[in-house]
């Protein structure tokens, strides 16, 4: 089968496309017949050896995919041949094909295109779950979601509105801060010619956020420090400015604020039914029409490098798909 293989880790130009042989069939695996992969910062962040979990070369990058079931172990029985899924995978993704756990593969709604299933589970997954289990966001507070822009901040922007917070986006640049505001966000901020931690204020009435959603770290995270309310909670989710902050402890520890580390891959193995019901809320929503998810790119698998610097270099705005022949 056809596949990107990353032969040594390093950065998206070492990424190579390589007839491999297809995986093996294991107990409760879910093999797919790839149609469609989503793209995402962690790839990067994996192909060059700097991920919380770590993959030897050679390895074949990818975390979410959406296609046709194949074929199925005989120990599985929620999903047949031939249903339409989307799957999380540790790695794996950027294939023509790849076996799955049962547990981690979800048949898609009627409604739902291949395109859009390859980008949604990651993205809406980290954001639904970290803004219900762990900052408890809770209707009429207020949530400030850095890179509301990208693939994973527009989705908590449209979680934290149907969860009835007030929603105020940061991105960079009026025409991400504007995508923002069309996908539901009450409030928009360009931090590239306004005062985030002064506009924050001024929205809330000098008495700042009760939730930050944070997918960028370094500044935009500093700036949260000192615009958030009495007991607030800052979710730390990734640092796509390159920058990992540095806490100052005495902040906290004036306002009773919680920092809040979330990684929702870890999710997975600590609890994994907690995740399922996630996902089955969120697919409810989306058939609902209260959710929608926007693919601003799809590339052939063969620019999955090109897909990747995209994303390290955050010139996308929404989720980067590739697609593949099948």
């Amino acid at each position: 089968m056809r596949a990107v293989l990353c032969p040594s880790l390093g950065d998206e130009g070492g990424l190579q496309l390589a007839d491999v042989p297809p995986p093996d069939m294991v107990d409760g695996g879910v093999r797919i017949a790839i149609v469609t992969a989503g793209v995402n910062f962690a790839d990067g962040l994996l192909i060059a050896g700097r991920y919380q979990e770590k993959q030897e070369p050679p390895f074949i990058p990818g975390f979410e995919v959406a296609g046709r079931v194949s074929e199925i172990a005989p120990d599985v029985k929620d999903v047949e041949v031939g249903d339409r899924v989307m799957a999380v995978l540790g790695c794996g993704g950027f294939a023509e094909q790849v076996v799955a756990d049962a547990r981690d593969v979800y048949r898609l709604p009627a409604s739902m295109d291949m395109s859009t299933a390859a980008g949604f589970p990651i993205a809406y997954g980290t954001s639904h779950h970290s803004l219900t289990a762990k900052a408890h966001l809770r209707p009429g507070e207020t949530l400030l979601v850095h890179g509301a822009a990208g693939g994973v901040g527009l989705t908590a922007v449209e979680i934290g509105c149907a969860l009835g917070a007030t929603v105020i986006a940061s991105a960079g640049g009026g025409a991400k801060r504007d995508l923002a505001l069309a996908h539901g966000a009450h409030f928009g901020i360009d931090y590239q010619s306004e005062d985030l931690r002064n506009r924050v204020k001024a929205l809330t009435g000098g008495r700042g956020v009760d939730v930050v959603y944070d997918p960028v770290g370094g500044e935009a995270f500093g700036a949260s420090l000192h615009c958030t309310a009495p007991e607030a909670r800052l979710l730390v989710i990734g640092f796509a400015s390159g920058v990992v902050p540095q806490i100052p402890a005495n902040l906290l520890l004036v306002k009773n604020l919680s920092v809040i580390g979330y990684n929702w891959g870890a999710f997975r193995r600590l609890d994994p039914a907690a995740l399922r019901q996630s996902f089955n809320t969120l697919l409810e929503w989306f058939d609902q029409g209260r959710l929608k998810p926007i693919v601003t790119e799809t590339l052939p698998l063969a620019n999955a490098a090109e897909a990747i610097a995209k994303l390290k270099h955050r010139q996308a705005s929404g989720k980067l798909v590739l697609t593949i022949e099948n």
